[in-house]
């Protein structure tokens, strides 16, 4: 009777404490793919006709059941082609493409919707939405050269704006806002599985280096979907029962 009473206290103390044995720091890793949105493309979506995958690694803190604190990696490529879009007819007469590797550092602060950031409600699905700070770091690498130059004209409003294009430089960095939404799924209380969509407003119009002869009134920025996996770290419990030996 005394063995049985010892392990219901000892179970009963083991539940109450279970979430206290997920420590507040985790892991995370995730891939997918990284949409230029610019002016070599007319979808205001993006250029999913160019997209190049990516993944990205970061470390998390639970501050609270409703925030985290995500530092955050990513890596990728972005690339824009005017070619590849048959409308407005003009863009495969102006021809512009580009490419550029894309590194990515940031600081997040993620809202976990439904307060379950170590599982405490018990929800297999929790939704979140995040926003923060970064840098990207890029090397743009810009192509004019299939231009049809007679049907633009030498002294056209394009001509005029690609030779003031190339007497600037592109920039090796921008600052970014990442702003995103996931859903995370429970596999056990240490692992899930993430999905998620961010956007990246930037500070520059030459991410894919046009400007001038482009639509120098519009910003250029990038998103990324993804899918991932989180591990959150366990620690011991000083609650935790001797193990019995028979």
């Amino acid at each position: 009777m005394l063995v049985i009473t010892c392990i219901a206290i000892c179970m009963g103390v083991n539940q109450a404490y279970s979430q206290l044995n997920l420590s507040k720091w985790q892991i995370g890793a995730n891939a997918g793919v990284f949409i230029y949105q610019g002016d070599l493309t007319p979808s205001a979506l993006g250029s999913y006709r160019t997209l190049s995958p990516g993944f990205g690694l970061y470390i998390s803190r639970i501050l609270s059941p409703s925030l985290i604190l995500r530092t955050n990696f990513a890596k990728g490529k972005l690339k824009g082609n005017d070619a590849a879009y048959s409308s407005p007819w003009w863009r495969k007469e102006r021809n512009f493409k580009f490419s550029s590797p894309v590194t990515e550092i940031s600081e997040l602060l993620v809202w976990n919707i439904l307060r379950n950031n170590s599982n405490e409600e018990g929800y297999r699905f929790s939704p979140y939405v995040y926003a923060g700070a970064g840098v990207s770091l890029l090397k743009v690498n810009r192509d004019y050269s299939t231009m049809n130059k007679s049907f633009f004209g030498d002294g056209g409003e394009v001509a005029a704006g690609l030779a003031a294009d190339m007497a600037r430089k592109p920039p090796s960095a921008t600052l970014v806002i990442p702003v995103g939404a996931g859903v995370e799924y429970y596999l056990t209380p240490h692992i899930s599985l993430t999905a998620e969509t961010a956007f990246r407003y930037t500070f520059t119009d030459y991410l894919d280096g046009f400007s001038q002869a482009a639509n120098p009134k519009r910003k250029d920025y990038y998103h990324t979907h993804t899918i991932g996996l989180v591990y959150k770290f366990t620690q011991k419990s000083k609650y935790d029962c001797p193990v019995m030996k028979y």
